[in-house]
């Protein structure tokens, strides 16, 4: 057999090895302490605010700190931050955008 082949193999094995040690060690996984679960929790917002403010800061890659776009964002952020409503906070932040895009743009 080649090197190819032993290379195929012992990855092929390695990759299963990492994906099977996951289930050994899953259920101990799912005991955290709780100061462990409340910093798991901010994960997700984090990452959303990583991907979705360069988009409003950053829109043609030029740095807009109130350009329609931040605008629309603060706006749609003030509404999701007063009412805790996702359909609130979609319907004003695109009507801001459409609004502030015609005004400033």
């Amino acid at each position: 057999m080649s090197a190819a082949w032993w290379t195929i193999l012992i990855g092929a094995a390695a990759t299963f090895a990492m994906r099977a040690s996951f289930l050994v060690v899953a259920p101990r996984m799912a005991r955290f302490p709780p100061w462990a679960h409340r910093l798991l929790r901010q994960i997700p917002p984090a990452a959303l605010a990583a991907l979705v403010l360069p988009a409003f800061v950053r829109p043609d890659g030029q740095l807009e700190l109130w350009g329609p776009r931040a605008v629309a964002g603060l706006v749609a952020g003030i509404v999701a931050w007063r009412t805790r409503n996702t359909l609130a906070t979609l319907v004003v932040g695109m009507a801001a955008a459409v609004a502030f895009g015609a005004v400033m743009g």
